[in-house]
């Protein structure tokens, strides 16, 4: 049974980052990402289809070359979860304001 591999467990490795942010730019081959790493082709091919798993990445076949491209649509996703949790920790800040504001209140 294939296992689904969650889209934030991937981002969290540093290498699979930078793959990213260098398909942000625009599709490479796996040996033109590989080019930019101190790692084994295969420790990158490794990564890459992690990635492609999440669907963070999509594959493409042009003639015998298989070029990856950033999924614009998960990483909007990824977008979404992040503005929640933000939207979450300002509320919290303005509840921490409030609750300074009174203790400093308090000792007047």
């Amino acid at each position: 049974m294939e296992t689904r591999r969650d889209v934030f467990q991937a981002i969290a490795d540093p290498t699979r980052r930078a793959i990213i942010m260098l398909l942000a730019v625009g599709a490479m081959t796996p040996n033109a990402i590989a080019e930019h790493f101190d790692s084994s082709r295969q420790a990158v091919s490794k990564h890459l289809q992690i990635l492609t798993e999440c669907e963070i990445l999509k594959q493409e076949q042009q003639g015998r070359e298989i070029h990856y491209h950033l999924n614009a649509d998960k990483m909007k996703e990824i977008e979404k979860w992040l503005e929640q949790f933000r939207q979450l920790l300002a509320k919290r800040f303005n509840q921490l304001d409030e609750v300074l504001k009174q203790l400093k209140n308090n000792r007047k």
